[in-house]
């Protein structure tokens, strides 16, 4: 099931957020190494989980996290803005239906193909979630190998500058524009695969 979660203090989304926390801690600082703040040794929680984030996730039957991108306003403080400002060298796109996606979570538990069919269904309801409340452009920052992977899933979408090399590798930003074409641009792709109706949190 996929949940909107838009209220992180929502008593209902305890569960959902800790798992996913938890998931991001071992898959982000255990696997990948990153030197990201970590709470209690169990949970990735950094200065940009806010009540202004919007978390898109997987939940499993037991209602804990299978995977899960986090979302949020370019109004609002963000890490294409605020920490890698100078991956874009003609300015950081910033509005008011300009929305930053970061921390794609897919566990390695699920193993290659699970987490491909986790990973468009998140693209999917994040697409569906743009459309809804009028959001017309994505911005993100990649390892440049998944950047170039995304950027050639169909939709509208373009580099913000070139990639540039931090410790663990090359990273680069992208900006992904959301027009009421762009779910049948990714379906050519088979990325958007359509999405159950999500559940508001």
């Amino acid at each position: 099931m996929i949940h909107i979660v838009d209220n992180h203090l929502a008593p209902g989304s305890r569960q959902l957020l800790e798992t996913m926390f938890a998931d991001r801690k071992r898959l982000f600082v255990d696997l990948f190494g990153w030197d990201v703040p970590v709470v209690d040794g169990l949970f990735e929680v950094d200065q940009f989980d806010t009540s202004g984030t919007v978390y898109i996730i997987c939940a499993d039957a037991n209602g804990e996290h299978d995977a899960s991108i986090r979302l949020m306003p370019s109004t609002r403080p963000h890490m294409l803005r605020d920490i890698f400002a100078h991956l874009c060298p003609f300015g950081v796109p910033v509005g008011p239906t300009i929305w930053e996606s970061t921390r794609l979570c897919l566990p390695q538990r699920h193993g290659a193909v699970r987490r491909r069919e986790l990973r468009n269904r998140l693209i999917s309801a994040m697409v569906d979630f743009a459309l809804q409340r009028g959001i017309t452009c994505l911005t993100g920052v990649l390892p440049d190998a998944f950047r170039k992977e995304v950027l050639a899933m169909g939709w509208a979408a373009e580099p913000l500058g070139p990639a540039v090399r931090i410790d663990g590798g090359l990273v680069g930003a992208f900006a992904a524009h959301v027009g009421q074409d762009a779910p049948d641009r990714l379906r050519w792709s088979g990325t958007y695969v359509g999405t159950a109706q999500a559940v508001a949190a």
